[in-house]
Order: C-alpha cells, then structure tokens, then sequence
C-alpha cells in the first residue's frame, strides 16, 4: 500500500525544512529528518558533558545499534558493516583491498561514477593494470552480454558497478551482473551511493563482495558519513585495505599484526559516534518508513515530473534506461547553465548542476556538456513537482 496523505503529513513535519523550499536535491544531500538531528545533538552534549572518550563508552550499545540497522537495511550480519567517512572513503578502501597484481584487469561500465573512475585510472597508472568497460545496450545501462563477453575475454580480478549513476536516472542491473560475477569467480564491488535509501538493497540477491554508499543522499543522514560491506568471502579470504591502525588490527608481536576477524578491519579508530548515531538513526528511519513504500514513491514522483517537463519547450529530458530511479535529469540547449539554476534558487528550488567534467562518457553521447539534476523523495509532494514545472516554464519563456 502507498503512503497515506497523513504518514506524508508525518515525514514532511519532521522535515521542517520542506515548507520553506522545494528541496529537488536528494540525490545530493536529502533533508533530514528531525529526530536524526537529534541524536546527533544528545550525543554532542554528552561529549560535552562527559568528554568524547566517555561519551563514546556511555553509547557503546547504542552506537553497536548502527551495526544492526544497516545489517536490516542490507539483508545481512553486523560483523559485514563498516562505518566510513563517506561513500568514497568506503569505496576506496574496498578497492584498495583487492590484491591486484600487475596486468591484472579491471572491468567497470561507462556509467560509473566519476571519482571511481578516476580511482581506476589512477590504480591503472600506479600498478600497471588494465582498465576496460562494458559496452551500453541501446536503451541505456550496461548490457550484461558485453559484460560476460569481457569477463571471458579478459579474466578482470574485478568487476565494478554504480548501481544507479549520480548523472542520470539510469538503473544498472547489479543482480544479473552479480550472477555473472558468481558464475566466472569475479570479485564484484558494487557503489550503491544513490540508491541506499531510495531502493531496497540485498547483497544477497546482487552477491557483491563488497557495496558502498552514502548517508547524506537517499538515507536521509548528516554528511561526513558512508558504509561499507563486506561479504564473508571477502573477509575469509583474508581481504583487508591499504592501511589499518590500532582498531581495525591487533599488535600481536614485534613484527606481526593481525587484521580484525569481521569489516570493522576497513574502519578506523577515529571516527564521530555522534554522525554514525545519526546515521543508525536515519537508517532506522528508512526501514520504518519502509524501503519498497519509499521507492515506489520517489520513482513514481520523479516519472511524473519527467513528463511534465518532456513538456516544456526547449527542454530535453535526457534520462535512458529500462528501469529509471528518483533522478530526472535535463537540459536546455542554447542555455547558460549557472544562471539558469541561480533563477530556481531565487524562486526557492534547490537542485544540482551536473558538468561534462562528471559524466564524460554519458554526456558525450547524449550530445551536451552540461544537465540539471531533480531528484524527488518521498516526503516531496505532487503539488510540488507541478509547482517546479511551472517555475521551469516561466524561466524557459
């Protein structure tokens, strides 16, 4: 069942922010919910109180909660959870977990996000490995043929997806990529940045070895702070990234160390307990909420402001895929970008500015340099999507 008109009533007065703009920028950084600000608050003030050491011990069960939530979120156990300081921060350290060889091979998408991009370019220059891409299929989104084709082809140590790219509304299909992984014996890490909190996530059923993402966008959580998981096939194979410290490994002689049995071997000591209860707060959230209901709704309002803005003359909307997520993406030949999204700020409409420097590969196909961003959630209403088309009409005029 949908969302009644009063749980949308509930989440938008948590929200005390969507009555004062019309916030388009969740594949950004969503507005968070009033109690994940709070506990964010109480445990600052205990720091305070206490001290930060003290505080720390004071919610140790509490913070061990941050496990269990996003185990719930993941379909799978707290010992797989680790926290980061971002979805990048998690997805390099993943990366920097494979025991890459030189020539060995990496096989990604064209789809996939820019920093991870430059990732592998970097670790293809810095340890001599070859670095390849799916091709698209003609509706969009990596065709798993090629994928398959490539994995025979080149035997990658590693295939890497963005589940749902920051640039488009695109939907990448992880699960039949996964099962192709499973079949060949390809390590599988999986950027799930957009699509936590927005779509339900199994690394069962996609069968990652690794998945990394954000709280800020979808989850709904502060900034600063992003997840890893870790398959026990990874850990049992004894994966652990570039660097640990003194609490993702122990000391255990002279010369030898040993790396933490479960994921908190990809943290490290130093980290704010109050952004990771926060974060455990958002999750919870979500899971409340419930993730299918969410979803549906956030999909469904970002299908309805497509259409009203495929409308419009002088506007293209560039999204292509099979299956399209809660980002709409446009674009306005013959506009100037940066005073167009200057005018909706004015009007109170918070959006994001995609550039050719983010989406190279996607951009050059679609023939722009340059897109707008909307993307609606589940606390943002109809009557808003049709108040943001008008705006666009006006401004386009």
């Amino acid at each position: 069942m949908p969302f009644t008109p009063e749980q949308i009533e509930s989440f938008r007065q948590d929200t005390p922010g969507s009555a004062r703009r019309l916030h388009f920028n969740n594949a950004g950084a969503a507005l968070m919910p009033r109690p994940v600000l709070e506990a964010i608050q109480r445990h600052l003030a205990l720091e305070m109180e206490m001290g930060g050491y003290e505080a720390a011990a004071f919610a140790r069960r509490e913070i061990g909660g941050f496990y269990q939530a996003l185990a719930r979120l993941l379909n799978t156990g707290p010992a797989n959870i680790a926290f980061a300081g971002s979805a990048t921060d998690a997805f390099n350290r993943a990366l920097s977990a494979i025991p890459f060889k030189p020539g060995d091979c990496i096989l990604t998408t064209r789809d996939d996000y820019v920093s991870n991009q430059i990732a592998f370019m970097q670790a293809g220059q810095r340890f001599g490995l070859r670095f390849i891409r799916a091709a698209c299929l003609p509706e969009g989104g990596a065709d798993p043929g090629s994928v398959e084709q490539l994995i025979r082809q080149h035997r990658p140590r590693l295939v890497a997806v963005t589940h749902m790219p920051t640039n488009s509304g695109l939907v990448q299909p992880v699960e039949e990529i996964g099962r192709i992984c499973s079949l060949h014996g390809c390590l599988y890490l999986v950027d799930a940045c957009q699509s936590a909190g927005q779509a339900p996530l199994d690394v069962q059923a996609i069968g990652c070895d690794f998945l990394t993402a954000t709280f800020r966008k979808f989850l709904r959580g502060p900034r600063g702070a992003g997840f890893l998981y870790a398959s026990p096939r990874a850990l049992e194979m004894g994966m652990e990234p570039l660097f640990l410290d003194l609490h993702s490994a122990e000391w255990t002689a002279s010369d030898a160390y040993r790396p933490q049995p479960g994921a908190s071997r990809f943290e490290l000591w130093e980290r704010s307990y109050a952004l990771m209860l926060g974060s455990k707060v958002a999750t919870e959230y979500a899971l409340q909420a419930g993730i299918e209901k969410i979803q549906a709704r956030a999909t469904s309002l970002a299908a309805n402001l497509r259409r009203q803005l495929a409308d419009i003359p002088g506007l293209h909307v560039l999204d292509r895929g099979s299956r399209l997520s809660a980002i709409a993406t446009v674009h306005c030949p013959g506009r100037k970008p940066l005073p167009l999204k200057a005018a909706l700020e004015a009007r109170g409409v918070n959006s994001s500015l995609s550039t050719l420097n983010v989406a190279r590969l996607d951009f050059d196909e679609k023939g722009v340099d340059w897109a707008l961003r909307f993307s609606p959630h589940y606390y943002n209403t109809g009557a808003e999507v049709e108040q943001l088309a008008q705006i666009m009409r006006e401004l386009l005029r």
